[in-house]
């Protein structure tokens, strides 16, 4: 499938997408959450991808934003559909994939940038990366998940501190708090991330699947039923037979 705002590569088990507007500081608009959208589909029915690294063209950002121009004249009920169809259509979708996601936040990750980092499973980013939801400057707030993701990463009194006074934090304030796991300089961090990347696909993916969906509803009355029934069936799947013997064989699993 061809992209008109992303670049899709593949080495080995890893897909990398880049969002590729770099004069808008890749800005979202409705075009680019529909490519995402579609990329991300067509990664999670591709049985030989394990892993995916998400970033954007350029040092300067991974995603600063949303194209405001888009909504600006918007009333409530068009308001909620943008951010009920996003939400859907590509911000659930990511945080649902079957196959974890890498973002490789490079420069600022703001508004909608940082909701759909938060969207990914884990979070590496470079020491100039800048991150905040400035959202209320406008007299908005996040509506692609901000609200719900960011006091899960971060603890309550955080995320409040973040939303209500639109700051920016560093990279390294961001890893302190918890909300990337690790900062690296901006030429390293494609490489950690695909790093990281290549010892996931080493691990059995449809254990990784199983857990992905456990971990989402760790904060929810069905988490550790969900951990419970995964934990069963994936007895009955090949990994775990691969894996198991392979360890009694005193050898690498061949998943």
């Amino acid at each position: 499938m061809n992209y008109q705002f992303l670049n899709i590569s593949k080495k080995n088990f890893v897909s990398s997408i880049t969002i590729n507007k770099p004069e808008s500081l890749n800005a979202l608009n409705k075009t680019i959450i529909e490519e995402l959208s579609n990329a991300f589909s067509a990664i999670n029915e591709d049985k030989t991808c394990r892993a995916v690294i998400l970033t954007g063209a350029g040092e300067k950002s991974f995603v600063a934003g949303a194209d405001i121009k888009e909504f600006s004249d918007f009333g409530s009920e068009k308001a909620e559909d943008l951010a009920r169809n996003g939400q859907n259509k590509l911000f659930n979708k990511i945080e649902n994939l079957s196959k974890p996601v890498i973002a490789a936040v490079n420069g600022f990750a703001l508004g909608g940038g940082l909701e759909l980092a938060m969207s990914c499973h884990i979070r590496y980013a470079s020491e100039n990366a800048r991150l905040g939801l400035p959202e209320v400057t406008l007299g908005l707030i996040p509506g692609y998940g901000g609200t719900q993701r960011l006091p899960k990463l971060v603890g309550k009194g955080m995320a409040n501190e973040m939303i209500f006074s639109a700051k920016m934090i560093s990279a390294q304030k961001a890893k302190e708090i918890g909300l990337v796991n690790e900062v690296f300089s901006s030429e390293e961090l494609l490489d950690k991330c695909m790093e990281l990347a290549n010892i996931i696909s080493r691990n059995s993916p449809l254990a990784i699947e199983k857990a992905i969906k456990a971990v989402n509803l760790s904060d929810t009355a069905e988490g550790f039923e969900t951990e419970i029934k995964s934990f069963g069936e994936v007895f009955d799947l090949a990994d775990k037979t691969e894996g198991v013997t392979a360890f009694l064989e005193k050898r690498k699993p061949n998943f």
